[in-house]
């Protein structure tokens, strides 16, 4: 099976004097689901960073998507990200933009047409529950469906990969599960890669999954 993420001898540093991932190797193979656990402060959302390109390796080799991260121009880096789907633990939407544009941002940005962009919006907020709140914006939604909006977003454009760091961490119960759910069935429907970061991994998931733990900056496979 493909490797969609590799790394060897990677460390992770955002100054010269602490190293936050340290000599880590590991790989994460295409169409799996896989879920990143550790302490608070071990490092997990700084690695999920790394792997789209927002941490530049301090040594070692990673490759996300094909695409080799340690020393990568920012043409070929905005190229590889059109093909993730990022979901943050505090949503990052544009709180001038509607629902409806805030979803619709990676759509415009790989160059979809007006008409395929809509159609694809209207679909994935029937999907996440939110058609209701189309022409509102981030401001006026709880945190459990800006979270839902956020994950339309990431799911608009087919990614290849979605990153998702503490993706309801936030979040009541029914949001919760309307996340979890979403993301298996990208999974299994379209066997996107989903790589979370969390502190707590779901007992309600009904799919196969890998586990890795991050202690001491070093990855390693929970068997």
């Amino acid at each position: 099976m493909d490797k969609v993420i590799y790394a060897h001898n990677l460390s992770l540093a955002y100054n010269d004097r602490e190293t936050i991932i340290n000599d880590t190797s590991f790989s994460i193979e295409s169409g799996s689901f896989v879920f990143i656990t550790g302490a608070s402060g071990s490092g997990k959302s700084t690695l999920l960073k790394s792997f789209y390109g927002a941490i530049t390796p301090k040594r070692g080799d990673l490759i996300v998507g094909g695409v080799e991260l340690s020393d990568i121009a920012p043409k070929k880096l905005n190229l590889l990200r059109r093909h993730l789907g990022i979901v943050f633990q505090n949503y990052r939407l544009v709180n001038e933009w509607s629902i409806e544009k805030n979803v619709m941002l990676p759509l415009i940005i790989s160059g979809y047409s007006k008409e395929v962009s809509t159609s694809q919006v209207e679909k994935l907020l029937r999907h996440v529950k939110l058609s209701h709140q189309t022409g509102k914006y981030p401001q006026e939604l709880s945190g459990g469906e800006q979270q839902r909006v956020a994950m339309a977003r990431a799911l608009s454009h087919n990614p290849i990969l979605i990153l998702a760091d503490e993706p309801t961490g936030n979040l009541d119960d029914y949001s919760s599960q309307v996340i979890w759910n979403l993301l298996q069935g990208a999974n299994l429907q379209l066997k996107t890669t989903v790589v979370v970061v969390t502190h707590n991994i779901p007992k309600t998931l009904n799919l196969e999954y890998k586990h890795f733990h991050l202690e001491n900056g070093v990855l390693n496979e929970v068997l």
